[in-house]
């Protein structure tokens, strides 16, 4: 007989939640487990490792400076967190259950299968996966209905991103329920429409990690000179703006139609390892549409102004953190 306890029971008011577990504590779970502290929570951990204590010790007392001058929550304490090596235990009393494990399939599978046996009705439990899906870590879980992804970017503490989306059993509410708890802790939630293998912003940093280790692999540029033209080239530009916005100001007054009708042709030019897609009628309507969206009635000249203030902003700020550091 199947226990429909976790599924009818209604995941608990994120305003009345006061403790979280991370389960895996290494440098993604202790990252959580430092955010989680900084914004006043109570966090009980699990790790198998007998080092796990300290380790999180070491990375949240490293963390504390930065969180302190990003803004504490009130009653935030590094101290307020419990190491436990039994999962029962560490899981009784979570309103909350962020995973971290390390990216073995088989170990999420049955982690999260026993995570889902012994939390609480109703809680809903995370997974901070950088590669799998949900779909496939769910198989073994009595209530795969409460189990989303989570997937934040390291340090966790510091970046603000979380992609959140379920799998083929996750409970839609789940899903909003996540993205709502993660926008409350002051998160940039992308609330993602379905599945996608590594996700959205994995799938675009790798393309430009497997292409720089091409350029390195070739001899046509070092690791330095990559490095630097992203963070003196169009990384200036991403911090306000991302990829599609900043194309879409390439293209002048005509935005991202002008852009890519002009310099379309140039996506099958020999630049580039990946394959690029077929740019469709459909294709190119969806991404000047998506541009126009984002740019919610700014004109190219408004998301000029606003991108220059940005670079200049960031660029003084890169120069008094590298004078500081000389």
């Amino acid at each position: 007989m199947t226990d429909t306890t976790a599924s009818t029971t209604p995941a608990p008011d994120p305003a009345a939640i006061t403790t979280i577990a991370c389960v895996g504590i290494g440098t993604i779970g202790g990252g959580w487990a430092a955010y989680f502290l900084a914004r006043g929570y109570r966090v009980k951990a699990w790790d198998p490792s007998p080092h796990a204590a300290n380790r999180v010790r070491s990375l949240i007392d490293a963390a504390w400076p930065a969180l302190t001058e990003l803004g504490l929550a009130e009653g935030a304490d590094p101290r307020a967190i419990s190491v436990h090596t039994d999962l029962a235990e560490a899981l009784d009393g979570a309103e909350f259950v962020q995973e971290s494990a390390p990216e073995v399939l088989e170990m999420k599978q049955r982690l999260l299968a026993d995570i889902d046996r012994h939390a609480a009705p109703g809680v809903v439990i995370a997974s901070s996966t950088s590669g799998y899906s949900m779909t496939e870590m769910a198989t073994e879980a009595v209530h795969p209905e409460r189990l989303v992804v989570g997937h934040p970017f390291n340090p966790p503490y510091l970046i603000p991103l979380v992609e959140v989306v379920g799998g083929e059993a996750t409970d839609p509410a789940a899903v909003a329920w996540a993205s709502a708890w993660y926008e409350r802790l002051g998160k940039s939630v992308i609330t993602m429409d379905r599945e996608v293998p590594g996700f959205i912003a994995n799938r675009l940093q790798e393309a430009l990690w497997r292409e720089a280790l091409h350029m390195v692999a070739n001899g046509e540029a070092t690791v330095e000179q990559i490095d630097r033209s992203i963070t003196d080239g169009p990384g200036l530009r991403w911090p306000l703006q991302g990829p599609m916005l900043t194309f879409h100001l390439a293209g002048g007054p005509g935005g991202m139609a002008h852009m890519l009708d002009h310099f379309g042709p140039s996506l099958r030019s020999p630049w580039t390892r990946l394959d690029a897609p077929e740019l469709t009628q459909e294709l190119r309507d969806a991404v000047v549409d998506g541009c126009d969206e984002e740019a919610d009635g700014r004109t190219v000249a408004d998301l000029v102004v606003e991108r220059d203030r940005a670079i200049i902003a960031v660029r003084r700020l890169v120069e008094q953190i590298r004078e500081g550091a000389a």
